[in-house]
């Protein structure tokens, strides 16, 4: 039986690599397609087998690749993984991502999705992954958009704000953060202006509709330094140059 934990590993153990997080059980490792081309290649011809939509590139220098293991007493266990450009134009935080089949409805997904997101907070950008998404991932971070946008909301406790601000505090995009709301009824569009309609009460509603699912990511943990700093070169993404737009600007508001 094909196991892609084991042949990854087998691997693994002779491959230059970074750990970047360690928090008790799991472990993040940082891959530098540049340098280590091979196991880059492995990973992206291992991720074809189980995604149909999966493009097979061969030039794997402009990406990384973050490596989720287990770890026990008998080591490191590859169990999904997902790569970014080192520098995306259209802003993407996450080009592919895959659960190994053995590994799968245990959140791990979930786990590479925040920590896509959690590289981004590092790079002070805001982020999306490349899309078309595909069904199984878009119900994925559309289920992670909303826990996290809800904690995000309730954390303003009830102070003016912007969807801009929302972007900011999550590091996800605008785009994303509007269709989010948008789909959880929040969001009404009225005199040129988002408006938000969420009391308390339906902030709790939903934050017990859509919880922050463990395992969880800690931040404080993640020892990671971006390779570009945006600040240099007036990245659009970068969340210093977001200011809020007058049409965004958003209230508040009891529900009628």
């Amino acid at each position: 039986m094909f196991c892609p934990s084991h042949a990854l590993a087998s691997t693994f153990r002779r491959c230059w690599r970074e750990q970047i997080y360690r928090n008790d059980n799991l472990a993040m490792f940082e891959v530098d397609g540049g340098e280590q081309k091979e196991y880059g290649q492995n990973l992206c011809s291992l991720a074809k087998l189980f995604l149909d939509h999966k493009t097979l590139y061969y030039d794997v220098d402009p990406f990384l690749f973050y490596v989720l293991c287990e770890v026990d007493s008998f080591g490191f266990h590859p169990v999904g993984y997902f790569s970014k450009e080192k520098y995306s134009d259209l802003g993407y935080n996450l080009a592919c991502i895959l659960t190994f089949p053995s590994y799968q409805r245990k959140g791990y997904g979930r786990v590479l999705i925040a920590f896509s997101y959690e590289l981004s907070k590092k790079e002070e950008k805001v982020g999306s992954p490349e899309k078309p998404l595909s069904d199984l991932g878009a119900a994925a971070y559309r289920s992670y958009w909303a826990s996290v946008i809800i904690q995000a909301m309730q954390s303003f406790e009830g102070r003016e704000l912007a969807i801009v601000d929302v972007s900011k505090a999550t590091s996800i995009i605008a785009e994303d953060v509007i269709d989010t709301m948008t789909r959880l009824g929040m969001l009404k569009y009225a005199d040129g202006e988002h408006r938000i309609i969420a009391t308390p009460a339906t902030l709790s509603t939903l934050a017990a509709k859509y919880p922050i699912k463990e395992p969880r990511v800690d931040p404080s943990k993640v020892h990671w330094t971006p390779l570009v700093d945006s600040a240099h070169l007036g990245d659009k993404f970068f969340i210093r140059n977001k200011i809020p737009p007058r049409a965004e600007t958003v209230d508040m508001e009891e529900e009628e």
